[in-house]
């Protein structure tokens, strides 16, 4: 990340947060079921959220000095897998494809910041091409505000309170945290 060191900060403790909310959900799941209970896939869900969630943290405060080959090899293998995985298996397709655009997300972040000074396009300010982080701005805004909207309420229309609502609470970390990242680029 390339803003005040202060921000950096913040953004990792709030997505370490969220990623360790999710270790802690995969740890207490019960192996994948199909009874209708809870999702086949929330187990991988977790995981992928884990994975994200302290991979950001860790990217936000070390993104200078952990080679930008190293992340974006840690969030390129899982974004090739999870688009595979939606390509491949018709449930939960639309979350594994948000999965693989994060892990995309980060991948193209990674690279960004390993770009030459001299390879930035005419936009001294930022080291990410516009065409791309536009888009995906406009993505990680959509999916906070959707996350956040489904945060408030349950499917049966009640409100989410308690840990019903922890994995809604936890997207919506991690859709502001890729959002600030992205922004800071």
């Amino acid at each position: 990340m390339h803003g005040p060191i202060l921000v950096s900060w913040l953004l990792a403790l709030l997505t370490a947060t969220a990623g360790a909310s999710c270790l802690t959900r995969l740890r207490r799941s019960p192996a994948p079921c199909t009874s209708g209970t809870h999702l086949p896939f929330a187990r991988e869900s977790d995981a992928a959220e884990a994975l994200m969630g302290l991979g950001m943290a860790a990217m936000a405060v070390t993104g200078a000095i952990v080679p930008a080959a190293v992340w974006a090899a840690l969030f390129g293998l899982p974004a090739a897998a999870f688009l595979l995985a939606a390509a491949h298996a018709p449930a939960g397709r639309a979350h594994r494809l948000h999965h693989a655009v994060g892990a995309l997300a980060m991948t193209y972040m990674a690279l960004a910041m390993a770009a030459p000074p001299g390879h930035q396009h005419h936009h001294p300010a930022g080291l990410g091409d516009p065409l791309l982080t536009g888009p995906l701005l406009l993505y990680f805004g959509g999916y906070t505000v959707w996350a956040g909207s489904r945060l408030l309420r349950t499917p049966g229309g009640t409100l989410a309170v308690g840990t019903a609502g922890l994995p809604q609470a936890c997207r919506l970390t991690m859709g502001i945290g890729m959002f600030a990242m992205l922004l800071t680029m």
